[in-house]
């Protein structure tokens, strides 16, 4: 039981670290991904497990031999990394304010019908306590609904609040996995119940897959989907003529291309006429350079081994311009809806530098507000569970799309 453990206090003492600091490198990325990112958002979790199995060995075998000295000074070693990613978390509160009064305004927040007070910046702590039990009373969820024809594909979930609404602003949720895996089931729930219970109607869509889908079939059928709430989303309480777009690494680079090509005719083969436009965009650690024109090495690591061979299939040396086409950093115009780009600054998977690159174009080019939080310590996907930076990200990203609804129907009078 004693080497068991320090082993157990040295992997957990390696995980910590790797979340602090990331391993680099492209060949790590995935691992270090997966091991930063459930490190950094259940540091909390890990902190009182790590105490926990500590006093229970110390009780029962006092500090008698090497190991045991070993093994505490390792369990003491995580408290304090883990201490420090807890803190880092809390940091999120402030990254998402200062970009929200950056882009808005310092007295935004006086725009707002219901102002933050205490309670919606503090931490909820209750709620992280079982952070993969995604529930709210206050929400129902209407499953399964075909948006085109097609099999699963082509469905998606509303989740509104449990009252009748009527005329509702309307948030699209576009899920990730490298546009080849996951669905509308497992991403973005912490933010559409919060914004459902808060009385906006949220979507959350499935979309054809690589490789047995090729490029642009996965943004068509994301505009199939926005096509589809344009006509139907007043029977489920939402107003079609306010669409925000969010989503998560694929599902970002697909929420910020919608938010670009309104006005790309090629992009809606058989629904040209159809209004795709959307109002506002929130895009998550998405992927801004589809194309590898910013020269970045994972950017054209990601384009080789990825996306030629298994998402658009074509030769990016003879077909470069339809990579260009389905880039955001290459698609910005003047006609560009408010953004707010949030992204992770210790993202193993989508480099920060595009995100920082995809706002300094925006901004150069847009006359319309755009946000950036660069998230402390953050990983890829910290948004799928409840967590102490999610929680904070989560508020922001709903005052952010509150401010830029008010600001809208104030345009329209």
């Amino acid at each position: 039981m004693r080497p068991r453990f320090r082993t157990r206090r040295a992997l957990q003492l390696a995980l910590t670290a790797n979340a602090l600091r990331p391993v680099p490198g492209v060949r790590a990325s995935v691992p270090a991904f997966f091991a930063g990112w459930l490190t950094g958002e259940l540091a909390p979790h890990l902190l009182a497990l790590t105490v926990a199995d500590t006093a229970a060995h110390l009780a029962r075998y006092g500090l008698r031999t090497r190991a045991d000295r070993a093994g505490l000074g390792l369990a003491a070693a995580s408290v304090a990394g883990l201490g420090s990613l807890i803190v880092t978390s809390q940091r999120a509160k402030g990254a998402v304010e200062q970009a929200l009064a950056e882009a808005l305004g310092p007295r935004y927040a006086a725009d707002l019908e219901r102002p933050p007070d205490p309670r919606d910046l503090a931490t909820p702590w209750g709620q992280l306590v079982l952070p993969f039990r995604m529930r709210n009373p206050d929400v129902r969820r209407d499953r399964n609904l075909a948006y085109a024809p097609g099999g699963k594909r082509f469905l998606m979930d509303i989740y509104r609040p449990r009252e009748p609404v009527r005329g509702r602003p309307v948030l699209l949720q576009i899920h990730g996995g490298a546009w080849m895996v996951d669905s509308k089931d497992h991403q973005g729930i912490p933010l559409m119940l919060h914004m459902a219970q808060r009385g906006w109607v949220c979507v959350a869509v499935n979309y054809p897959l690589s490789p047995k889908a090729h490029w642009p079939d996965h943004i068509v059928g994301v505009k199939r989907a926005v096509a589809w709430i344009r006509e139907h989303i007043g029977e489920y309480g939402g107003d079609p003529a306010f669409l925000a777009a969010t989503g998560g690494s694929a599902g970002g680079h697909l929420a910020a291309l919608l938010a670009l090509t309104a006005d790309d005719a090629g992009l809606q083969p058989g629904f040209a006429g159809a209004d795709t436009r959307v109002q506002a965009c929130v895009p998550h650690y998405g992927v801004y350079d589809f194309a590898a024109s910013s020269g970045s090495r994972a950017s054209t690591v990601r384009l080789h081994a990825l996306l030629a061979r298994y998402v658009v299939g074509k030769d990016p040396a003879q077909h470069l311009d339809e990579y260009r086409a389905a880039s955001p950093l290459d698609r910005i115009t003047g006609k560009a809806p408010p953004f707010f780009v949030i992204h992770g600054a210790h993202d193993s998977l989508v480099p920060v530098r595009e995100a920082r690159e995809f706002v300094r174009r925006l901004r150069e080019t847009s006359g319309q507000p755009v946000a950036y939080a660069e998230l402390p310590g953050a990983q890829h996907a910290f948004d799928v569970f409840p967590s102490i930076r999610s929680a904070h990200v989560v508020r922001g990203v709903e005052r952010f799309l509150e401010w830029t609804y008010l600001r809208w129907l104030r345009g329209r009078t």
